[in-house]
């Protein structure tokens, strides 16, 4: 396949750190990923994705690793892409919302443009916390719970790729913040580039599916956004249409 050649200093983008390449042998109790490293070297990989990876952990596909060399830390490698032959796939969950909250403060993602200030991880109620709350003077506060979504079949974008009580939650939380005044946004991006629109998965989780209508019709949001993915780099890359 053909990379694209990502530069960093492009707004929305993030850099990866250099990446080791090899193939997929098995991933496995969900955060271990084995892996044949391209100089011969056996692997075992942190896997920073809860989900069933459906679709993007084929054993035998090209996949690229991390090396993190923090004293103490059990496993150095951490996966980040593979590669499924019509896209390179970014499987690590914690880039999602670095990705947003860049773009978003690179002005790179209009519909969150005009804020001065975000944060990461707020509290909203008990025992609740959204993703990102962008703040200005003069304009209602903006809570954003960003969604890493890497199932795509035939072209759709589709999420979740498990069955997500945690998501279904966070859906509640969000059409509640908007019963309080807030603007609420779900953002789902799509870290791959083979995507031209997106749907809820209600053959996987049709709860979570309910949820999100119930959630757009009470106000809240839905944004979602594919990426351009190297092996240099991530940037967000366009708006798709929403399915519902």
């Amino acid at each position: 396949m053909i990379f694209l050649a990502i530069s960093s200093p492009k707004p929305g983008c993030l850099d990866w750190p250099p990446l080791a390449r090899g193939l997929l042998v098995r991933r496995y109790k969900r955060f271990l990923a084995d892996v044949i490293l391209d100089d011969g070297r056996p692997v075992t990989a942190h896997c920073p994705n809860s989900g069933s990876m459906k679709g993007c952990s084929e054993p035998g596909r090209p996949v690229y690793l991390s090396l993190h060399k923090k004293p103490g830390r059990k496993l150095p490698y951490t996966w980040e892409l593979i590669d499924m032959g019509v896209s390179l796939v970014g499987v690590n969950t914690l880039v999602p919302n670095r990705l947003v909250k860049k773009a978003a403060q690179d002005g790179a993602i209009e519909t969150l443009s005009g804020y001065s200030c975000v944060r990461s991880e707020v509290k909203v109620f008990e025992h609740s916390r959204i993703d990102l709350l962008f703040t200005a003077p003069n304009r209602r506060d903006c809570f954003v719970e960003v969604k890493n979504c890497t199932l795509v079949e035939r072209g759709l974008a589709l999420f979740p790729d498990a069955v997500t009580a945690r998501g279904k939650k966070h859906l509640e939380d969000l059409t509640a913040l908007v019963s309080q005044g807030h603007r609420a946004l779900i953002f789902l991006l799509v870290q791959r580039m083979d995507a031209s629109a997106f749907a809820p998965a209600d053959s996987i989780d049709p709860n979570w599916g309910k949820a999100l209508r119930r959630a757009a019709s009470a106000g809240v949001q839905i944004v979602v956004f594919d990426t351009a993915i190297s092996t240099e780099g991530i940037c967000i890359n366009k708006s798709l249409p929403v399915h519902l």
